[in-house]
């Protein structure tokens, strides 16, 4: 069973990225591998209730439950110990990563307030794409009422792309809403 997003990239993404990039071997095409959705909660530390809503709101948003983050080292300034539990994320593959990027293309992204498009400049240098968010109330499957609070989140989008302009090209065709450079 094939997304719709997914029979898009086969159909219609790849054979233009083929042709705009140079590329013959038709695997060598970038494709999108994996989507992580995280969410860093630094006041996990006094309320330990956060921690519940955010994996809630995680469960709800992407469909998969999501696996604690605990802080690798300590750092005394944060109050921070090695091993306290400070985040969720989920990392979704196949079939829900293709109907999450989906939603969030055509669904959640156009109900940000003021929305004129997303920054082309966050790549990482090796063409994985990090998203910010403010809020989870964008995904139309969060209840206002039932959250305990508003909460930002991080998506990263990571490729098979070796370059940021192979990746760029790759999430632009994919209906990725990058702003237009105002010239």
């Amino acid at each position: 069973m094939k997304n719709v997003l997914e029979t898009k990239y086969i159909e219609e993404v790849r054979p233009a990225l083929l042709k705009e990039l140079g590329i013959e071997n038709i695997n060598a095409a970038p494709r999108v591998q994996k989507v992580v959705v995280n969410i860093g909660l630094g006041e996990a530390l006094d309320n330990p209730k956060a921690l519940e809503g955010a994996v809630n709101d995680l469960t709800i948003i992407t469909g998969q439950k999501p696996i604690i983050t605990k802080a690798k080292k300590s750092i005394a300034n944060f109050k921070l110990r090695e091993g306290r539990e400070i985040g969720a994320k989920v990392t979704l593959r196949g079939y829900k990563m293709w109907s999450f990027l989906d939603r969030l293309i055509n669904v959640a992204l156009p109900r940000v307030r003021d929305f004129r498009g997303i920054s082309g400049e966050s790549f990482d240098g090796r063409g994985n794409y990090t998203l910010g968010l403010r809020e989870q109330l964008i995904f139309p499957e969060i209840v206002y009422d039932r959250i305990d609070k508003v909460r930002g989140m991080e998506i990263t989008v990571v490729t098979s792309a070796e370059n940021d302009e192979s990746a760029y090209a790759l999430l632009n065709l994919l209906g990725m809403p990058f702003m237009k450079d105002e010239e």
